[in-house]
């Protein structure tokens, strides 16, 4: 057996076939046509074992069964065994997922609130949350950032969107070719933080922060330790709508912060 037709079997069984179901339903597309003997023969299944495969099979809709002595076995076209496995698993994962949905309704608002602080580590992890957290924003979003490495392409797509929506959208930053990026964008504004730190990211210190209108924020910083290859550092905190994240998003604008 090929290290293909492996991998073809094991997707076969993440859609709901057995080991047997997809070794027969291979062999049968190998054969055509086949009797039990030689699907056992060319799927290595036991000869015993080919009848109930194939019934669970038939019942599938993967194959079909001519009445004769003996019996032979034939696939379905691969489209059809495609569409009919594909409707399956979408029938299974709506099922669950309706359950999934009907569970944190019932519940979900009965519950203390919990774990409203949320971190994540990674680069591009952080970028993803402050994008959609930036998208979220009805009337203010101010992105503060310490260097154009962490200005992705999603956070520039939401930081327009925001603007085009007529939300108060702001950029700061020390680095001057932050604020270039943004220099032609209308709707954005650039400036310089009223407070500027003297701390360098490199160091361990803030390198981005989102507060969006006055219930949500993210928090970012790089790790202080040593500067490894391809090791990323840098960690975020996040929060929304949260007693938290309006406390931390009043004392930035009591001190002078960026959503001042």
């Amino acid at each position: 057996m090929s290290v293909e037709e492996d991998d073809a079997i094991e997707s076969l069984e993440r859609l709901g076939l057995t080991s047997y179901e997809a070794k027969v339903f291979i062999a049968l597309q190998k054969l055509g046509t086949g009797t039990a003997r030689e699907v056992s023969r060319v799927a290595d299944v036991p000869r015993s074992q080919v009848y109930s495969v194939t019934e669970g099979l038939e019942d599938r809709g993967l194959i079909e069964v001519q009445q004769s002595s003996p019996m032979q076995y034939r696939p379905v076209s691969t489209d059809e065994a495609r569409s009919m496995l594909r409707e399956r698993f979408e029938r299974e994962s709506d099922q669950a997922f309706d359950y999934v949905e009907t569970v944190r309704e019932q519940y979900g608002d009965d519950q203390e609130e919990q774990e409203a602080i949320w971190t994540i580590r990674g680069r591009e992890r952080i970028s993803d949350r402050a994008a959609d957290l930036i998208r979220r924003a009805d009337d203010s979003v101010a992105y503060a950032v310490a260097s154009p490495d962490l200005v992705s392409d999603s956070i520039v797509e939401a930081l327009r969107a925001c603007a085009d929506r007529g939300v108060d959208t702001a950029v700061l930053s020390e680095d001057p070719a932050v604020r270039d990026l943004f220099a032609d964008e209308a709707g954005i504004r650039t400036d310089e933080p009223e407070n500027p730190h003297d701390v360098d990211p490199g160091e361990g210190g803030p390198c981005r922060g989102v507060f969006v209108d006055d219930d949500a924020l993210l928090m970012s910083v790089l790790g202080n330790g040593q500067e490894l290859p391809g090791i990323d550092q840098e960690t975020a905190f996040w929060s929304e709508e949260t007693n938290f994240a309006k406390m931390l998003i009043q004392l930035a604008k009591s001190a002078g912060g960026p959503v001042e």
